[in-house]
């Protein structure tokens, strides 16, 4: 059999004991995936420093195996992969630790587009639910915004629903592999999606649904995206888990409030009381505080501007001028400085009006 880096990559996705946290260890200190399948025991434990126990318990020649199974159904069904290397794969969520090693996705996929938000909530979802979300889309529209949720019943349905109706594209998180669509009842929708939008996962074929992968699909989620948007959710719940998850990977968060008697609005209330989610009533408080109500008509005061600005200045101007908003890691890579250097002259450009800072560490010009 000759094994190509694709299957390599599989192999390495379904290790025994190995997660992705430890799998992207494990490359850092080999040359490539392939050399933890072709190299033999011995060499892996002088290379990795993992005893040979827990190398005979990663049962390389069964994931391997399990690879070939894998490619020929991606294959058949035309679903591509991106590993998390790869300049495919979404930016956001390689900053993330615990990100997914490998994903499998299907549609247009817009991952690394300039403005990504996700919009979940209860899978109760009640009238004023679903009217927020409405409402929320619709004003999305012309805008550039991708809106990513996890194809669940509820808020999701209605999020990629809306999606649909107003023209904003979306993309779906699954929890399982792509042989099914869970739950069944979203088929069709699924298959929409795929029109203007995407579909993800990190789950290989034959992935059940099972409740311990929702936990997983939710950190994809969060961490792909700039910011979360609760809408409805009980105390306790997934939208809560993929909030907290936000959070850690320092994105912004949002909650819309509801009546305190009300269960699937307890969730956002305390969310918000314990100052873990910005709270906004409308569509136009969250657009304002990501500053993504773009007016492409008006000439910019720092392109007037821009011969007068220092070397690393105009760099900056440069950079940001390309995209709508960026955050300063990315800031950084094109515009070329170091983040201490960068953040010297952020502050200079920010003092004379040039740009603005927002929430999550990103910036725009004024």
């Amino acid at each position: 059999m000759n094994y190509t880096y694709l299957h390599y990559q599989i192999g390495l996705s379904q290790l025994y004991g190995i997660g992705p946290i430890k799998a992207k260890e494990l490359i850092y200190k080999l040359e490539s995936a392939e050399q933890l399948f072709s190299a033999n025991q011995s060499e892996i434990q002088k290379l990795t420093g993992l005893n040979i126990r827990a190398i005979q318990k990663m049962d390389r020649k069964k994931a391997l195996e399990k690879s070939i199974a894998v490619i020929n159904h991606l294959q058949k069904h035309s679903i591509d992969t991106s590993f998390y290397t790869s300049d495919e794969y979404p930016r956001r969520l390689k900053q993330c630790v615990d990100a997914p090693i490998l994903l499998y996705k299907k549609g247009n996929c817009l991952v690394n587009s300039p403005k990504l938000v996700a919009i979940v909530g209860t899978r109760n979802a009640t009238h004023y639910g679903q009217s927020i979300v409405r409402d929320l889309i619709a004003s999305f529209q012309g805008k550039n915004i991708v809106v990513v949720s996890g194809l669940a019943l509820g808020i999701d349905s209605y999020v990629h629903k809306y999606c649909l109706d107003f023209g904003v594209p979306t993309i779906g998180v699954m929890g399982h592999g792509f042989d099914r669509i869970y739950p069944a009842k979203n088929r069709t929708l699924a298959k929409e999606m795929l029109v203007d939008g995407a579909l993800l996962t990190e789950f290989i074929p034959g992935t059940d649904p099972d409740r311990e992968n929702f936990p997983k699909r939710n950190r994809i989620v969060a961490g792909m995206t700039d910011a979360t948007i609760v809408v409805e959710s009980n105390i306790k719940g997934g939208s809560l888990i993929t909030a907290r998850l936000a959070n850690d990977y320092n994105r912004d968060v949002f909650a819309f409030p509801g009546n305190i008697n009300t269960k699937t609005s307890q969730g956002c209330n305390q969310l918000i009381a314990d100052q873990k989610a910005h709270l906004i009533q409308s569509p136009g408080d969250f657009l304002a505080l990501m500053g993504w109500n773009e007016d492409n008509t008006v000439e910019t005061v720092q392109k007037a501007l821009f011969l007068d600005l220092s070397i690393h200045q105009q760099q900056i101007v440069a950079a940001l001028d390309q995209e709508t908003q960026l955050p300063i890691d990315v800031l950084s890579l094109k515009a070329k400085l170091p983040i201490t250097e960068l953040n010297q002259e952020l502050f200079h450009l920010e003092m004379e009006g040039l740009i603005r800072s927002l929430p999550g560490k990103s910036y725009v010009l004024t």
